[in-house]
């Protein structure tokens, strides 16, 4: 679907990656520093928000209503920001929406365009394109800044760079920044690096945002930091160019509202961000401050395509991150190693929406089932449902390698005859029995998949048939 000339086009498939990241200890430790903490800080968050089940009820028909209606909110907020003074574009799919930004910038005689952290443009390939177009481009927000220093794609939503530890900052900071940091603690990094952008926010010709929701009954577009990164993107650049998947319409500032409580208590376990910021039109006569020039690029880029589907729930998705910050496999592997725009969870689902199953068969197969990430979900998306949904349109389209659809043949052919089953399985117990040491199985044939990392308990010797009946006697 995609023409962007995306870095992972070329690398190794799903498995490669992953053993790559299971043998990065380094990685492990940085994973881990994050998503305790942020596991932590959401029980927290939740803990002390008692209506927060009904929150998420409420958010969830929120979500619900507009994918039902999106056709009327998406005319609405045209309408609206349009009478704002600003331009509503178009855009069928992440080339058409590339060629509109670069385009818009083209027009505006950009030299150098700021950027705040926004996963949409990643998913159309917007930095790859603006560099293509000789245009600089200027990451704002802190975790984006240092993997633009480190030529990387972002690992998680929310902390793009959450796969960096903090000596590794200190590294890219010392080789990227004139004059390098005094020191090497949090707050000298941060100094370094206001001083660095501070210079690229007030140069800038143009200013490209995300939006976390768009306000169909003002026109309006919203955006939620912690750094005040955003805002200095929108606000000194001639022009401001929003760009935003037609998935993030709300009906009112009041709906907006009610899925922010949802959305930074699952992100990062607060209550409100220190930056909600919303956008109504290019600076008016009178306005102290604001760009003279706001577009607006509404992005399908295969959503549409969902509202008819079995996936169309995923459209809820309100971009908090949470189902990665529980996911038992994210935690493993990190975000990289999923190959595409929207690691663990969601990008399980998303990613073969953008990029055909074919070429990301691997990742819904890669989840365990234990669905944590359900439980989690601000707006109850059912994530293993989806999965499992895109397991089984695998199998109908034959894409599952040979000698797994005969292994599986094979299984369910013996299940269907109950003794032959308590036959075999009771031989597999035994001969896994044979095989553990210490306790433990290390290694299994035909099951290196499961063994090449992990250690299978050794059983007891019976299989649970066997103890069940022995126990009812």
């Amino acid at each position: 679907m995609s023409d962007a000339p995306h870095a992972e086009a070329e690398a190794p498939d799903f498995k490669t990656r992953a053993g790559i990241a299971l043998a990065d200890r380094t990685l492990k430790i940085a994973i881990d520093r994050t998503t305790n903490t942020a596991e932590t800080k959401r029980a927290a968050a939740v803990g002390a928000f008692p209506e927060f089940e009904a929150a998420r009820e409420r958010g969830r028909a929120i979500k619900d209503h507009v994918i039902a209606n999106l056709g009327h909110y998406l005319e609405t907020f045209e309408r609206n920001a349009t009478a704002s003074g600003a331009k509503v574009h178009w855009a069928a799919d992440d080339a058409e929406a590339r060629a509109i930004v670069v385009r818009l910038c083209r027009e505006a005689g950009a030299r150098s365009v700021t950027r705040s952290k926004s996963m949409l443009g990643e998913e159309i390939g917007l930095p790859d394109a603006l560099a293509e177009a000789g245009i600089e481009r200027v990451e704002t927000d802190l975790a984006e800044h240092i993997i633009q220093l480190a030529g990387e794609h972002p690992s998680h939503i929310i902390w793009p760079a959450m796969h960096r530890t903090r000596e590794q900052v200190a590294d890219l900071f010392r080789e990227g920044h004139v004059p390098p940091p005094s020191a090497e603690d949090p707050g000298s990094m941060v100094r370094s690096a206001r001083r660095v952008l501070r210079e690229k926010f007030l140069g800038a010709d143009v200013g490209i945002s995300g939006a976390n929701f768009l306000i169909a009954d003002t026109g309006a577009t919203c955006t939620v930091t912690n750094e005040g990164n955003a805002e200095l993107t929108t606000t000194p650049p001639r022009v401001h160019i929003v760009t935003a998947g037609i998935e993030k319409l709300v009906p009112s500032t009041a709906h907006a509202f009610a899925l922010l409580r949802l959305l930074v208590r699952s992100a990062t376990g607060g209550e409100m961000t220190q930056y909600t910021t919303f956008h109504r039109g290019p600076k008016r006569p009178g306005d102290a401050d604001g760009p003279e020039e706001m577009h607006i690029v509404l992005v399908d880029n295969g959503r549409s395509r969902m509202l008819g589907d079995e996936f169309r729930d995923m459209l809820r998705c309100i971009r908090c991150g949470a189902c990665m910050n529980h996911c038992v496999v994210y935690r493993q592997i990190g975000g990289h190693a999923y190959g595409g725009t929207y690691p663990g969870p969601m990008g399980a689902v998303l990613t073969p929406v953008l990029d055909g199953l074919a070429k990301s068969r691997d990742l819904p197969f890669a989840c365990t089932m234990n669905g944590r990430c359900a439980e989690v979900c601000p707006v109850r998306i059912p994530l293993p449902t989806l999965l499992r949904a895109w397991r089984g349109r695998s199998w109908r389209e034959n894409l599952e390698p040979r000698a797994m659809r005969a292994g599986l043949g094979l299984w369910a052919w013996v299940a269907r005859r109950p003794r032959l089953y308590r036959l075999a399985s009771g031989l597999g117990v035994r001969a896994l029995r044979l095989m553990g040491k210490g306790g433990w199985v290390g290694s299994v044939p035909l099951a290196g998949g499961w063994t090449a990392y992990r250690d299978l308990p050794r059983p007891s010797g019976k299989t649970f048939m066997e103890q069940y009946r022995g126990g009812r006697k």
